[in-house]
């Protein structure tokens, strides 16, 4: 006997989503992994289009052992209003996510270290990851990067078609 292993719906914008870009413009919901280097590259390939771009957490912890570290970093990056400005220096350099680093990010974005710290290991931003995790894997996200593009799953770096379409 087979059972039906169809996903659930991957929710649109809620209001404690990571969103930026023009409202009315293509809807772009991103799973990703900050250690993942196929995320780094579907990050440079998004940036310069007119997307409404939504990120969410999948830390794959077998496979990047940072990975829930770093999401959790740029949630406490984001409690000081700088999510989108971490984001990008994580994916802008890769090379360098270890601790001390990540502090050296956030001294450079004028945030406060000691605050940052603390917010990081919070019960809080790890729940906030934690359910951004358990929204991806509902929806049947099972690698880094997955896209959802008008609720349609994109997993993997974005092709010229997919990367056309949404160019306008």
């Amino acid at each position: 006997m087979t059972g039906d292993l169809r996903s659930a719906p991957i929710p649109g914008p809620g209001a404690d989503d990571h969103v930026r870009g023009r409202p009315d413009a293509p809807l772009v919901i991103e799973y990703g992994d900050y250690e993942c280097p196929y995320c780094a590259r579907t990050d440079a390939l998004l940036a310069p289009l007119p997307i409404r771009r939504v990120f969410r957490h999948f830390p794959v912890v077998s496979k990047h052992p940072r990975a829930r570290v770093l999401a959790c970093a740029a949630e406490a990056a984001g409690m000081q209003g700088a999510y989108w400005e971490y984001h990008d220096s994580l994916y802008g350099d890769q090379g360098r996510l270890d601790d001390p680093h990540l502090w050296d990010r956030v001294a450079a974005l004028g945030l406060e270290v000691g605050r940052f710290d603390a917010d990081r290991r919070s019960e809080a931003v790890a729940d906030r990851v934690e359910r951004d995790f358990r929204s991806g894997l509902r929806g049947g996200v099972v690698t880094t990067p997955t896209l959802f593009v008008g609720g349609r799953a994109f997993p993997g770096v974005p092709g010229a078609a997919l990367l056309g379409s949404l160019a306008g």
